[in-house]
């Protein structure tokens, strides 16, 4: 079994989409799809679904809902400034690796 790619974002960031339609948009990370390089953010890349009645949905109709965004398209944003930035890895004071701003250098913790 191989180990799972590493990547700046994680379920739960909020991100800002760099590229495409949705360009300047932010959101939560709902899902990473780490075969596929993908990630799903609330209220980003928006498609219209056809679904057929159901106990969820007993109307059926056509639908909205959030689609797959390549990571490469996703920044996260900076807790401080509020805007972009990229991500580094250093360890803290219990030798644990933690995630950092480029930008501000603030700390993003879980």
């Amino acid at each position: 079994m191989g180990r799972r790619k590493k990547f700046h974002i994680k379920k739960g960031d909020i991100v800002i989409v760099t590229a495409g339609d949705y360009k300047g948009a932010e959101g939560r990370v709902l899902s990473v799809d780490y075969k596929k390089d993908r990630a799903i953010v609330e209220g980003v890349n928006l498609v219209s679904k056809h679904v057929k009645p159901s106990a969820k949905h007993p109307q059926g109709g056509i639908i909205k809902v959030e689609a797959p965004i390549h990571i490469s398209n996703l920044m996260l944003k900076d807790p401080k400034t509020g805007k972009p930035t990229r991500i580094g890895r250093i360890r803290n004071e219990k030798g644990k690796l933690v995630r950092y701003a480029k930008k501000s250098g603030e700390i993003i913790d879980k």
